[in-house]
């Protein structure tokens, strides 16, 4: 009996998803690649892109806004611990090599171009590569492992998030319907320009993403419409819209996605194991 090709399976699932009127998180078959630096650029707001590309990058995956990758870094030996291909997943050894999480800003694939908008702050592994990573080096790269896939069929829109959470709202505001609506809320040191549909207002508010600023001017908003929230940046910052889904707007849990992309004074922070 031929064995069943589940490869592309998730391109079904992501169809289905998109047609219905519930968002759901879709799991890719998760890549493992070498790939090269092409360029670097500062893009604003605390933002540095790294656009990577060669060969290594045939056949990555892209199909969410809010998906990641986890760049490989070498130990301070110069050794690296990489994941393994198991399946359409990855097995990762104990102890890895360190790792950091980035949002993929955009995914050319006739190019094979992939542009990583990293945020820079002093001390950070991810922040230094990239400040100091010249074309032609290269660069393990891990997934995505899936993305949430959200209908584009809801009423309004809010989005919220501090600088790190900025690649994947300047992405969502490009990939929504031009006839969009809602709101977008964003703490950040500097602006940059951003391809939002006419109807979704872009607030931008100047700070760090820890002054509270942005749960309370994204908590201002009144909405009786069908409403999908997205959120993230700081854990301790975005508690409080937290509460506000669930208890002021009392959305169902597959109408919001609120994660913690960091959190003060914890390196690597993973919102998943909190």
């Amino acid at each position: 009996m031929a064995r069943e090709d589940h490869r592309d399976r998730h391109l079904e699932r992501i169809a289905e998803v998109r047609a219905g009127r519930t968002a759901a998180k879709v799991g890719y078959p998760i890549g493992l690649c070498t790939a090269e630096v092409i360029r670097t650029a500062h893009v604003g707001a605390g933002l540095l892109r790294v656009t990577l590309g060669g060969p290594g990058t045939e056949g990555f995956q892209a199909h969410s806004p809010d998906e990641h990758v986890k760049l490989i870094f070498p130990d301070a030996d110069g050794s690296i611990r990489l994941p393994e291909k198991n399946g359409l997943m990855l097995r990762w050894p104990r102890p890895g090599s360190e790792a950091r999480e980035y949002s993929v800003r955009r995914f050319d694939p006739t190019t094979g171009e992939l542009d990583l908008d990293i945020a820079l702050h002093e001390g950070g592994l991810g922040s230094g590569w990239a400040q100091t990573v010249r074309p032609g080096e290269r660069v393990h790269v891990a997934g995505p492992p899936g993305g949430l896939i959200v209908p584009h069929n809801f009423d309004r829109y809010l989005l919220a998030g501090d600088t790190t959470a900025l690649p994947a709202i300047a992405r969502w505001l490009e990939e929504l319907p031009r006839d969009a609506k809602g709101w977008a809320f964003i703490e950040a040191e500097g602006e940059i320009p951003l391809d939002a549909p006419d109807g979704v207002q872009v607030t931008w508010l100047r700070g760090n993403g820890t002054s509270g600023a942005l749960a309370e001017a994204a908590m201002r908003i009144s909405c009786e419409e069908r409403l999908y929230v997205w959120v993230a940046g700081e854990a301790g910052a975005i508690k409080p819209l937290r509460r506000w889904v669930k208890d002021e707007l009392q959305l169902d849990k597959a109408d919001y996605d609120i994660t913690g992309y960091w959190k003060r004074g914890v390196e690597a922070f993973d919102d998943h194991e909190h």
